[in-house]
């Protein structure tokens, strides 16, 4: 829902007929009438313009959507799903998120914790992850080392599943090993916002050096993998063709 520009999010959510503005060549149906009878799964949904949640909230209110273009209202029959990664704090705060439409919205209210707070969950995510890259990326099956998983159960993870997700494309990738080790994962602490303490810039200086390093490496080895093809390259690093080119006249690879 956050990326929905406000410009076509009732031609999205509602429909449109043809002919009601430039491009709309014949009548589409929007998502609330596609999932009639069914569910709908509002992602982001704390990152929605406060215009935006206005007219959402009449549709729900009314149970009723009116297409771009349309004389007249259809209803609309569907289960309401939503999730934010908006902390409570802010969901609760008017000025981010209506309050009309948050009490509409939560008749029932699961919270998800964090990846660190459910370490138990991390060896069966590990397990698929590095199973699904194995595949997509034709590479030989690896076991996880030992000492490997119990680091990685103790990792905070920050990025949470899809930080975990991204790891794990990044080891079987890279990893050269029989098995998967604990550096194939190439997990680092994110920068702390408080400035260092008195005695540690040079220790600073030196973690920046080796982490410029450990990109370095990484580009490298992608590039060794894909066999010097570009595309595939930035592929397999999560970037696009233009970044890949600036990182390798960055590290003058």
């Amino acid at each position: 829902m956050g990326t929905l520009p406000e410009a076509t999010f009732e031609s999205e959510l509602f429909g449109h007929r043809k002919g009601s503005f430039t491009d709309a060549r014949s009548d589409r149906a929007g998502r609330f009438q596609t999932a009639r009878g069914g569910t709908l799964f509002l992602d982001e949904i704390g990152n929605m313009p406060l215009a935006s949640q206005a007219k959402l909230l009449t549709a729900l209110e009314r149970r009723e959507v009116t297409p771009i273009g349309a004389d007249r209202p259809e209803a609309i029959d569907v289960r309401i799903v939503s999730a934010t990664n908006l902390d409570e704090a802010r969901l609760f705060d008017p000025g981010v998120f209506r309050p009309d439409l948050l009490f509409r919205l939560n008749t029932i209210v699961i919270r998800v914790p964090p990846l660190r707070e459910r370490s138990g969950d991390i060896p069966g995510l590990l397990h698929h992850y590095l199973s699904l890259y194995e595949a997509q990326y034709a590479r030989p099956v690896r076991e996880l080392a030992p000492s490997a998983l119990e680091r990685l159960c103790a990792w905070p993870w920050p990025g949470n599943v899809r930080a975990l997700r991204h790891a794990c494309e990044r080891a079987v990738i890279l990893a050269s090993q029989d098995d998967y080790r604990y550096e194939d994962f190439g997990l680092a602490m994110p920068v702390q916002a408080a400035p260092p303490a008195a005695g540690v810039k040079d220790a600073a200086e030196d973690g920046a050096f080796r982490l410029g390093a450990l990109e370095r490496e990484t580009i490298a080895a992608a590039l060794d993998k894909a066999k010097g093809n570009i595309s595939l390259a930035a592929r397999m690093l999560g970037l696009s063709r233009a970044a890949l080119y600036r990182k390798l006249g960055k590290h003058g690879i």
